[in-house]
């Protein structure tokens, strides 16, 4: 297990409570009053630090190197029913963009989401889970099929931001975003997103717009990363913890903001701890969801993720 910086105190205790199993173990000393006083102050350490996280320890816990990614979500939700679809059937299919159909529950999705990798190869072949303009246009694809076949789509977001190469851009990177955000608030069948990592900028949009949004509780979504912010504003990363609660970019912030639906809680210590946990917590906030929307007629449907998104950014001093 790798630890973030303010979980060394967690750290040091989880490496005492072994010895001190492996002392009990090894030896005839009765050392259980000694690792139950050192599994209380444990449970005591955890419980300050992870409900009093700043803004920037949640960006860090979104981007734990343990926390599981899109597939990993998609093969536990899905019971390994999943059947991905390739391309974007105009220039090639981008790794960085994964979907296909898959039963939750029994009840058939298309799930599309972004994917990082899990070692440095991986992410490489990912692309760091920055998308281009073809894994958009095959994101798109898969959802008019699913339109066409009146299947309900979920989207997964985990990206640091769709890839900003030259390449991209020739290809028509902010189109394919816009025509996405354009068509998905139009589609006429259900859509649900859950943000399971980062939800950085038109990357996250590109597959963002839904009947119901949700993220996970150490997840982040905003219009720019907290280090890109602060280069910006103070031509210096230093500032990325100021710009982090700057930017209100954490899902208590954007549940206030009424920007996102619901917060899906995770256990103590972030999804990667509890893996089992943190899968069955998003399964269910996602068949609650689709059990919301099923009966509503394709008219009410599309109506009210109109309305919904129209009425954002309403300010009131």
């Amino acid at each position: 297990m790798e630890y973030l910086d303010f979980e060394l105190p967690i750290k040091e205790l989880e490496e005492q409570l072994d010895k001190c199993q492996i002392i009990g173990q090894e030896s005839d000393v009765d050392v259980t009053s000694t690792c139950k006083q050192i599994e209380k102050k444990l449970e005591e350490t955890k419980k300050n630090i992870y409900k009093n996280l700043t803004a920037w320890q949640r960006v860090q816990m979104s981007r734990h190197p343990n926390r599981p990614y899109t597939l990993e979500h998609i093969s536990n939700l899905t019971n390994d029913t999943f059947l991905e679809l390739f391309g974007d059937r105009g220039v090639k299919d981008d790794k960085a963009m994964v979907g296909g159909l898959g039963k939750i529950n029994g009840q058939s999705f298309m799930i599309i989401g972004q994917q990082k990798g899990i070692n440095t190869k991986m992410r490489q072949l990912r692309n760091f889970g920055m998308a281009n303009p073809e894994g958009y246009r095959k994101a798109l694809r898969l959802m008019k099929m699913a339109e066409k076949f009146n299947i309900p789509v979920l989207t997964l977001v985990d990206t640091p931001g769709a890839y900003p190469g030259l390449e991209a851009e020739e290809r028509g990177q902010g189109e394919a975003i816009a025509r996405n955000i354009f068509e998905m608030l139009r589609l006429k069948v259900p859509i649900v997103t859950v943000i399971i990592g980062e939800g950085a900028s038109g990357g996250a949009l590109g597959i963002g717009v839904g009947d119901r949004v949700y993220m996970m509780e150490n997840t982040w979504y905003s219009v720019i990363s907290p280090e890109s912010c602060s280069s910006i504003l103070w031509r210096s990363w230093e500032y990325k913890e100021k710009a982090a609660e700057a930017l209100k970019l954490t899902a208590k912030d954007m549940k206030e903001n009424k920007l996102i639906d619901g917060i899906i809680p995770e256990p103590l210590g972030g999804a990667h701890r509890d893996k089992v946990t943190a899968f069955e917590n998003v399964k269910q906030y996602v068949m609650n969801a689709f059990n919301e929307l099923k009966d509503l007629s394709t008219t009410d449907l599309v109506a009210q993720r109109m309305d919904k998104y129209c009425n954002m950014g309403e300010y009131k001093e």
